[in-house]
């Protein structure tokens, strides 16, 4: 989208402790410096998200990023229900792509389930949970939805194609 100029970022300000902060310092910092401006929405109750979903259907913006949090990902459904076909969404998880995201970037959480096992299996075996070392991730995920590419009358460029570990047609 060379055109981009005027996104929303919809997070759950009870996530983390400094999400308002670092969404309106430092990710609208770095939008700026590449010529977007940035409607951060904060969001923290299930009332919160339909006052939002309500601004974006109004103010209409070239892009919605969703941070994702427990909230939000128990509510894609109804973001994407609410949205999708008309606002390219940029997320984390499958659930998003496959509810109708543009684009999804994340940890791949079936990979993180696996390695959660081997570390069950190591305390039920009598391993202290202080002693293990804490990993960080090392597989993500990139899912592409052309579908909504195309609904959108969007062209992905082969090279994005290209590196999406699953493209949804």
């Amino acid at each position: 989208m060379p055109n981009l100029r005027h996104l929303c970022l919809l997070f759950d300000k009870n996530d983390e402790p400094n999400a308002v902060t670092n969404a309106n310092t430092e990710f609208r910092a770095l939008a700026s410096g590449i010529g977007i401006t940035v409607r951060t929405l904060p969001v923290g109750s299930l009332d919160d998200l339909r006052a939002a979903l309500k601004t974006i259907r109004k103010e209409r913006p070239q892009a919605l990023i969703v941070w994702a949090s427990p909230l939000l990902y128990q509510h894609h459904q109804m973001i994407m229900g609410s949205i999708a076909h008309r606002t390219p969404v940029v997320g984390e998880g499958r659930e998003f792509a496959e509810a109708g995201a543009l684009l999804t970037y994340s940890v791949d959480w079936l990979d993180m389930y696996r390695r959660s096992a081997v570390y069950v299996v190591k305390i039920l075996k009598g391993a202290k949970p202080g002693d293990l070392p804490i990993e960080q991730p090392t597989k993500f995920e990139m899912i592409v939805n052309l579908k909504t590419a195309k609904a959108l009358g969007l062209i992905i460029p082969q090279s994005i194609l290209l590196q999406a570990d699953k493209v949804i047609q």
